[in-house]
Formats: structure tokens, sequence, C-alpha cells
């Protein structure tokens, strides 16, 4: 068994695959679009750092009338929290945390070692979704 995939509603759904496109290397498959329910999608698939498509994969989507998550993005709650994307080394998750903060992107968390030692830090996509980029 395995986790196949996680789903994101989105906004913005080109600037969001872009966004994951630019920064973590992500791959998408063509495009989804149901024309009758005006809902499209795609799957990005992240290689591992031999280059070989990861198992899980990220779905974003989107659709009118989603509502906005009525959550604090600063806050914790109940649900999905967080997902993390592993970018290989400690020098990576510097590297990256301080390319999407020149960027203009939010640094919730700054590069750091974790009491159950991972190496991490935490950043906002465009849409206030929290990554975990770990060593």
């Amino acid at each position: 068994m395995h986790i196949d995939h996680l789903a994101l509603w989105v906004r913005d759904l080109e600037r969001m695959r872009q966004f994951y496109q630019t920064y973590f290397g992500a791959i998408a498959n063509e495009k989804y679009v149901n024309s009758q329910k005006q809902f499209s999608s795609y799957f990005l698939s992240f290689p591992d750092h031999s280059g070989h498509p990861a198992v899980a994969r990220l779905e974003i989507m989107q659709m009118p009338g989603i509502p906005n998550s009525k959550n604090d993005a600063l806050a914790q709650f109940s649900g999905l929290i967080h997902f993390a994307i592993s970018v290989g080394s400690e020098i990576a998750v510097d590297h990256l945390t301080e390319r999407l903060r020149a960027d203009g992107y939010v640094v919730v968390g700054e590069p750091r070692r974790t009491g159950d030692g991972y190496y991490e830090s935490i950043v906002f996509d465009p849409e206030q979704n929290r990554i975990e980029i770990t060593a």
C-alpha cells in the first residue's frame, strides 16, 4: 500500500503549476478539463534525487464555486496542515528557502533541525499552503 496522491483546490491553477515546476522540479501531466463541470486539474510528479518519479503525486484542481478556506494560514487547525518535499540535503533546503524568500514568498519557519531529527524549513506556496522543505 502507498499514498497515490494528495489533492488541493486552488484558485489559480496555472500559477500553482508554475510554482511547483519552478521551485520543486514538478512534472505536470497534460491538463485535464471537464467542460461540463468547469473543472480542470493537473497531476504533479516530483522526481526523486536520482531523477525517478516519486510514487506520491500532488493533484491541483480548479473549479468555480469552491469557497476559500476559513482557516488562519498562520494558525494550527484540524485536517491537512502541511506536506513535505525532500530536496536531498541541508544545503539544498537553505538555498531553496533563500530563493523563495528572495522571490517574495513567505518563509513561515526558518531552516532548522527539529526534535525528531528532520532538517527543514516551512514556506507558503502562492495560495498559503504550508510546505515543509526537508533534507
